[in-house]
């Protein structure tokens, strides 16, 4: 725990939500199993694996510690996650969650809810794939696939957009979406449909073409989405909902496939894209295997021909 008590001896205090220990990145030998993210004014202690009470105890004291040094008499707000493969369990060390609880990042507000599940209303590792959005966004069309929360959404309206359709099974998390969105001052700027796209994709194809599709699904969701065969489905479909010269933003966050394979799903299934770029990650979610990491690729539908004159 080396590594992680270190992080936690030199911590500053944060204002964004941000992740501050990765040990899952493999680059502190025999942390593996923990990360650190800091959702203001809660922080988040995560455990991938099994631990015990002696060293959670060690971990909240080294974190007490250093609060108290930069956040003199204010409380420790902590909640640990412990996941296990066929089993989680989420509780409050010490401290409260604010209810509602609204974190900050960018200039930009989301709404978040760390006791309850794995998910927690905001993807710390896909900040650098907000901010390309939001630089890319300026007068255009959106479909944001599997949006979950919308953060894509309220990112792409503040780059510009145009509009946005965000797509989801989950009604629940559309209507977190629809908060994010009022909280930012967006309201009214963008359309929230509770869909199963593999169902029918008629109100889609109706609504474009969109000159930024965005696919952020599960890499394993029973029932929703299983990236081993279903990536493949939805890029038959995806030449069909893009604009001419339109970008479409692939994401796949699965350990076990790397880019090679959302590469050759490409190939195979809409071989008309061309792949633009790979973007970066956050500079603390590095990995000593980025091909383990969160892949997120950028690929372009050619414009139309120009008609040559004769």
């Amino acid at each position: 725990m080396q590594a992680l008590l270190d992080t936690m001896a030199q911590l500053t205090r944060p204002t964004d939500a941000q992740r501050v220990f990765h040990g899952r990145g493999g680059q502190h030998p025999g942390c593996e199993r923990w990360t650190l993210d800091a959702y203001p004014p809660v922080w988040l202690l995560t455990c991938f694996g099994d631990t015990d009470e002696p060293t959670l105890a060690t971990l909240q004291a080294a974190l007490a510690a250093r609060w108290q040094a930069i956040a003199p008499g204010e409380p420790l707000n902590l909640v640990l996650q412990l996941r296990q493969p066929n089993h989680s369990e989420t509780r409050l060390l010490c401290g409260a969650v604010p209810e509602p609880h609204e974190v900050s990042e960018a200039g930009v507000r989301y709404r978040v809810h760390l006791l309850r599940g794995q998910n927690h209303g905001l993807f710390l590792d896909m900040a650098e794939g907000r901010r390309w959005l939001r630089g890319h966004a300026q007068g255009a069309k959106v479909l944001n696939l599997f949006a979950y929360t919308c953060a894509f959404s309220v990112a792409a309206l503040q780059g510009g957009a145009r509009s946005v359709l965000n797509v989801d099974m989950a009604s629940g998390a559309l209507a977190t979406g629809q908060q994010n969105h009022a909280l930012n001052g967006l309201t009214g700027r963008a359309r929230f449909l509770p869909h199963d796209i593999f169902k029918s994709w008629g109100k889609l194809t109706r609504g474009g073409p969109y000159d930024i599709v965005v696919v952020d699904p599960p890499s394993y969701q029973k029932g929703s989405f299983v990236a081993t065969k279903d990536y493949a489905r939805l890029l038959r479909r995806l030449p069909d909902l893009l604009a001419p010269d339109g970008r479409a933003m692939l994401c796949l966050n699965a350990p076990e496939l790397g880019s090679d394979f959302l590469h050759g799903l490409v190939r195979d299934h809409a071989p008309g894209l061309t792949f633009e770029q790979r973007l970066p990650n956050p500079a603390a979610f590095a990995d000593t295997d980025p091909e383990r990491a969160l892949k997120v690729l950028i690929y372009r539908e050619p414009p139309l021909a120009t008609p040559t004159a004769g």
